[in-house]
């Protein structure tokens, strides 16, 4: 879903029938463009809006930078897996799992190279494991996108502290 926005091109934030973000890491974003066309197939929402618009001949709308899907995703129960800085590596078996993937420095990532733990003689510090989608958006909403509109706001983060 964030696959072209980019900062200063209007992203819009994409909320579940609920309410709630899509997801939090990534945050669930669409292009505007994206966004215009959703709601011209009246599968959004718009909840909140640029103070911007785009126009044709005929036709003018302001850019939305909230909608909400008019029908409800269920939110995944297994997360996807995305990094690939495999234990075992796939040339030797290894397998594109949350099992299989720990985070290193790249010296040790390039010293380890494409030996087993054993043969490299290097072994991670706490074993990998498959992390629940409650687990990912908890740690998700501790580091926030670079670019949070204030519209975004009310709709974001319900879990930190207000201001007096």
């Amino acid at each position: 879903m964030n696959a072209h926005v980019s900062q200063g091109g209007w992203p819009v934030l994409v909320l579940n029938a609920d309410f709630r973000p899509l997801s939090y890491y990534p945050l669930s974003l669409w292009s505007w463009q994206d966004a215009i066309k959703a709601v011209f197939l009246d599968r959004v929402n718009i909840v909140e809006h640029y103070d911007r618009a785009v126009r044709s001949p005929s036709f003018e709308i302001q850019l939305p930078s909230v909608v909400s899907l008019k029908s409800f995703v269920k939110p995944t129960t297994h997360p996807a897996f995305t990094r690939f800085n495999h234990i075992i590596p796939r040339s030797k078996g290894g397998q594109t799992t949350w099992e299989n993937v720990v985070a290193a420095c790249s010296p040790c990532n390039l010293k380890k190279g494409n030996l087993t733990p054993q043969q490299a003689r290097m072994f991670p510090r706490q074993p990998p494991y498959a992390p629940t989608v409650h687990q990912l958006h908890r740690n998700g909403r501790l580091f926030p996108p670079n670019y949070l509109h204030d519209s975004w706001l009310d709709y974001l983060y319900w879990d930190t502290e207000l201001d007096p």
